[in-house]
């Protein structure tokens, strides 16, 4: 990817991976605060401050692939059970994904290259740079049709940026990547085919709130409930492709859904796509399938 005319990547560090993810958006930078002097008591003189690195800020959006789905997702939920075997396959287990708090994940750190300088000494200084103990305190998971499944991630974190000065080549995990066309949408047991997409967007700061927009063509027949008992997102690749069953596979389940507006603007005859938005009262939880049974992050 090209950021100001820098060829720059991003690689994310855990406690058992490196990876080096895919992405179409990046606006990570460090977090800055003022130590500030007032002026004497008499009210003379100039108030003076002096500008402080206070960790890091900003975003990612990626693409999920089936490579990056199951350290993303994992990152961007934050509680994982232990890997359940799945039965009649030769190695692939599933893996329980569920929605905590910021304050209750587990920290990561990335990397951030900008290939900014033809010298190679210059641009390790200057091009690499280490962000330790962060956490994601929002995100956003959007699908729809014709489009690539994609991940924001916005990350915070309180260590300055440290200068990274090794030559190290991270794995890369691109893969295949999700896409909205091949998503399908249950609720309450019942498969839907008017909906669209949805973007699933929580905060996670001080607990967790979690909304829901669901884009869904208006027509002749029954809209969407107004309470959702289970809505089951189900994202799925090629099968043929691959010789696990489940293997390209991630599935998002919400409970308790209840609809707080109504954004429809209904301007003609015709069908039209109206958004609805959905308060989540209840859990939110994830199943990714993976080969091996090693941890996730």
């Amino acid at each position: 990817m090209l950021v100001n005319g820098c060829d720059c990547s991003i690689t994310i560090k855990t406690t058992h991976c490196e990876m080096d993810i895919p992405y179409s958006e990046e606006t990570i930078r460090e977090a800055f605060y003022l130590l500030q002097e007032e002026a004497n008591i008499e009210g003379n003189g100039t108030c003076k401050a002096i500008g402080k690195s206070c960790g890091v800020t900003g975003c990612v959006v990626t693409p999920l692939t089936i490579g990056t789905v199951p350290l993303l997702l994992f990152l961007a939920m934050g509680s994982a059970g232990l890997p359940v075997f799945v039965s009649e396959t030769r190695n692939l287990y599933k893996h329980q994904l569920n929605l905590s708090p910021m304050e209750d994940t587990e920290s990561f750190s990335f990397i951030q290259y900008r290939g900014s300088s033809n010298n190679e000494q210059l641009s390790i200084n200057n091009g690499r740079r280490l962000f330790e103990g962060c956490r994601v305190k929002a995100f956003e998971l959007r699908i729809l049709r014709d489009e690539a499944i994609k991940l924001k991630l916005d990350i915070y974190g309180e260590r300055a940026a440290a200068a990274y000065p090794y030559l190290d080549e991270f794995e890369s995990s691109k893969g295949e990547r999700f896409s909205g066309d091949f998503v399908s949408y249950r609720i309450n047991s019942t498969e839907q085919t008017n909906i669209y997409g949805v973007t699933l967007s929580v905060t996670k700061e001080g607990g967790t709130k979690s909304e829901l927009w669901i884009k869904r063509v208006l027509n002749s027949g029954d809209d969407l409930p107004n309470v959702i008992d289970e809505l089951t997102i189900t994202a799925v690749l090629l099968r043929d492709k691959y010789e696990y069953r489940h293997y390209g596979t991630f599935r998002i389940t919400l409970k308790r859904l209840m609809l707080s507006s109504d954004e429809t603007i209904i301007d003609s005859v015709d069908a039209v796509m109206g958004p609805l938005r959905y308060y989540v009262a209840g859990t939110v939880t994830a199943e990714i399938f993976t080969t091996g049974e090693g941890e996730l992050a």
